[in-house]
């Protein structure tokens, strides 16, 4: 019998109550799509017969867990027996349903694959087999992602706040769920994946973009993207002047090496380009306030994301310099994460950190070309081989001007860098379409199972 609505009072039958919380009886009006049955569970799991398996100490063991919000089983840890305090496991078998006995809160439930097959599990986990001929088992995964499905099966949860689940004969024998059709749960399944499939091409086409970019601009100053990987076999030798650092492990060498193979000459950042010195004169800034751009702001791709607006009372010690639009500024901290960007119009006479280094811009060079340059393999190890420090590795301004780079006309550099920006716009329009694509993928799914 359900429950008997009323706008005053609820009844239900003292032989339906499972649980003393009035939510969960509150949120179970059927939510689902009406032209699907509502199916128990029960009827496509049923409890398995585990094996078990006694632990011995000198094999190893993949041990399985499940994530919440119906990303499904993974393997937690591979490890000897002889490190688990338990003595007998239970084994893992294909197309079995697999969830936590005390923690089944947020969609904690995974399908078990093949691959996870060999897996093995404490008693704390627990098992049904899945009826492969009533529903598939990928549609039954996507259901524990679905945002209002996990709503739904939450309803029922009972127990404190660090051991919230959802009993197994409860879950079996108590919980419906919309089951369409195998044919129409395989279309369901298919609609879904040939969305993330997409998204997922269009990565691997943003991915191969970044290495085209450095391909093709290392390509029009006649060099080859710089591999730490490439095994040397043969002597190397560099000239004395260009030696910087002793140590056999330094790229220097080879860095110094492959440049001499450009087209164009090459020239060292402090001899051709000019650092801007414009100090951030607190006791002279007219206003109670400032926009600080922090390192943290720089995305390697779209440049400065934001700046803060800053009390002059509260300014931290490292806002030292003001930017103006066309700068190019240079995270000089951890440098191999690439904070470098060129300051736009929306960022002009902005105070940015002393981690930064400045360099003003001129008829005499292209600093979009420096920026690119510096990101590229050879840019990067340059900049890695010149870092010191612990936590926080940086480099001094001073080691910044010494990094070399070819330097063709600004013409050229202005030419090379047309089609470098070309590229750089396929890249961000691809990634925004990456995130939409997964976004109509899970809307179409919630919109099948749901009203």
């Amino acid at each position: 019998m359900q429950a008997t609505q009323s706008k005053y009072i609820n009844t239900i039958d003292f032989l339906s109550l499972y649980s003393w919380d009035v939510k969960a009886y509150l949120s179970q009006s059927n939510p689902f799509n009406p032209s699907f049955p509502l199916v128990l569970f029960g009827e496509f799991l049923t409890k398995p017969n585990i094996e078990k398996i006694k632990i011995n100490d000198e094999d190893e063991y993949k041990i399985l867990g499940v994530r919440s919000y119906g990303k499904g089983v993974f393997a937690n840890r591979v490890v000897k027996g002889k490190t688990l305090k338990m003595r007998e496991y239970q084994k893992a078998k294909n197309n079995h349903l697999f969830w936590c006995k005390v923690d089944t809160k947020n969609g904690a439930f995974g399908v078990i694959k093949e691959d996870l097959a060999d897996g093995v599990a404490s008693s704390n986990m627990t098992f049904a087999e899945i009826d492969i001929n009533k529903i598939n088992v990928d549609f039954l995964q996507l259901l524990f992602t679905s945002k209002g499905v996990m709503q739904y099966l939450d309803s029922f949860v009972t127990g404190t706040t660090n051991r919230k689940y959802i009993r197994p004969d409860q879950l079996l024998n108590e919980i419906k769920i919309p089951l369409p059709k195998l044919s129409e749960q395989e279309i369901i399944v298919s609609n879904y994946f040939k969305k993330v499939e997409t998204a997922e091409k269009l990565l691997r086409q943003a991915s191969d973009l970044e290495g085209e970019i450095e391909k093709y601009f290392l390509e029009q100053l006649g060099l080859i993207p710089f591999s730490l990987k490439e095994k040397i076999t043969s002597l190397q030798i560099t000239d004395y002047v260009s030696l910087d650092r002793w140590d056999f492990f330094s790229t220097d060498t080879r860095i110094a090496s492959e440049l001499k193979k450009s087209k164009y000459k090459l020239t060292s950042i402090g001899q051709t380009y000019r650092f801007a010195k414009r100090s951030f004169n607190k006791a002279q800034h007219k206003k109670e306030t400032f926009r600080y751009i922090e390192i943290g702001a720089i995305d390697p791709i779209k440049g400065i994301l934001e700046a803060k607006e800053i009390s002059l009372k509260k300014a931290p010690s490292r806002a030292t310099q003001i930017v103006n639009e066309g700068d190019l500024i240079i995270g000089t901290t951890r440098p191999y994460l690439k904070k470098f960007a060129i300051v736009t119009e929306e960022y002009h006479n902005d105070v940015c950190s002393s981690g930064f280094s400045v360099i003003e811009p001129s008829n005499e060079y292209h600093l979009p070309y420096l920026h690119q340059f510096l990101k590229c393999s050879y840019g990067i190890e340059q900049l890695k081989n010149k870092m010191t420090g612990g936590l926080y590795p940086a480099i001094t301004e001073p080691e910044l001007k010494e990094i070399k780079i070819p330097f063709p006309s600004v013409e050229k550099q202005i030419e090379i860098m047309q089609l470098i920006e070309k590229k750089k716009n396929d890249i961000l329009n691809n990634k925004s379409r990456i995130v939409s694509i997964k976004q109509q993928a899970e809307q179409e799914f919630e919109k099948a199972i749901f009203n």
